[in-house]
């Protein structure tokens, strides 16, 4: 039998605390060689702190974080196996791009020759798809390229892990797009491990391999990103991760593997449930906008009128008023050329695809209690 590649990155039962307030609470946490994953969360809830503490910018209170199956208590970050790109890049306004991206290469010991570290920042740099731009002062550069020369600077010494703190938080929409989708195909080039902290839903979506949600300095839930966003471990995982409709209502009876949930307009429908759920029993259903599917009245179940049509191009967005419940969001795609069906002002019918409702126990507040989770394991 083969046996198990050792993780490349571990916590285990790491807490950190500041004082009185604890940020990292008994993370158990196992990422296997050669993963893209992103930490992803809203702000304060420990992602970026576990960052640090595999970079070696922070120490554990308790517990141990092992790289590459090394305990990296005491370690300094500049002997560990790793390399950082940061938010704001921490480029050096007085060197050219290469003595930036050679700078690390210059503090090794025994020291390198002049010529090995000019041929490595240039493949560096040409790895960023910036050859030719080694002699620019960094004021001449974009900051799509300001980016890609921290990453450059960041790989040149060949690290096993990789880690992100939001580094495209300061690009425009298009430019991010197009660098999600070059931080995809790098690290699928190069073979080491990427550690992404966000909490951009769509970022961490669109760019990992796994995600891990965070909240209140514990692990809620880790999977693909698929599994994150179709499958919720809780209501805080449904509400946190994209958009979704969240309705109030009571467990009505059961048919089959479906519970039929009364809401409070008196309609009933059909979701499924993440644990069993008793007769009687408030709930709130998670129903995402792409789900709903709108149609003239006349069939019964739930009806609204349209409030706002938002046209995002491929698709249209409608926020649509029902009585009793609220304001629904549903997503239509759009067809090249076809007429919108709805406009703001008619009544619409609401139905759903088959499994879409999902139900949690409990209505919703304004802190979901955190889902404790422990010995967390990502399965290449």
């Amino acid at each position: 039998m083969t046996a198990a590649p050792v993780p490349d990155i571990e916590f285990r039962g790491v807490t950190k605390r500041y004082g009185a307030v604890t940020a990292v609470s008994g993370v158990d946490l196992s990422i296997p060689p050669a993963a893209f994953v992103a930490l992803l969360g809203p702000s304060g809830c420990g992602k970026t702190t576990c960052l640090r503490m595999i970079g070696g910018f922070e120490q554990p209170s308790e517990g141990k974080v092992l790289i590459r199956g090394q305990d990296m208590a005491g370690t300094p970050p500049y002997r560990r196996p790793v390399n950082m790109v940061f938010q704001q890049y921490a480029l050096f306004p007085h060197l050219d791009v290469e003595d930036n991206v050679s700078y690390g290469l210059r503090q090794q010991r025994p020291r390198l020759s002049a010529r090995e570290i000019s041929q490595r920042a240039g493949d560096a740099l040409a790895m960023v798809q910036l050859a030719g731009y080694g002699r620019r002062k960094i004021h001449e550069l974009s900051g799509g390229q300001q980016q890609r020369v921290a990453l450059a600077r960041a790989l040149v010494n060949k690290p096993a892990v990789l880690l992100l703190d939001e580094p495209l938080a300061a690009l425009d929409k298009k430019l991010r797009t197009n660098m999600q989708i070059e931080l995809q195909n790098l690290q699928r080039e190069l073979g080491i491990t990427f550690v992404l902290v966000t909490h951009d839903q769509e970022e961490a979506l669109s760019m990992s391999d796994f995600v891990c949600v965070m909240n209140r300095g514990g692990i809620v839930q880790i999977g693909t990103p698929s599994d994150i966003y179709h499958e919720p471990a809780d209501l805080f995982v449904a509400d946190f991760v994209g958009k979704t409709n969240l309705l109030s209502g009571n467990v009505a009876g059961r048919s089959g593997d479906l519970f039929e949930v009364k809401l409070a307009d008196g309609s009933v429908i059909s979701a499924r449930g993440r644990k069993e759920l008793a007769s009687g029993e408030a709930v709130s259903i998670s129903l995402r906008p792409e789900a709903l599917r709108l149609s003239t009245p006349g069939q019964g179940g739930i009806t609204g009128t349209v409030r706002n049509r938002i046209f995002l191009g491929s698709v249209a967005e409608y926020a649509i008023e029902v009585p009793a419940i609220g304001t629904l969001l549903a997503t239509a795609d759009q067809q090249f050329g076809q007429v919108d069906l709805f406009e703001p002002g008619e009544p619409v019918a609401i139905g759903f695809a088959p499994g879409a409702p999902l139900a949690f126990a409990g209505a919703r507040d304004n802190g979901p209690k955190q889902r404790e989770t422990k010995n967390v394991e990502i399965v290449s």
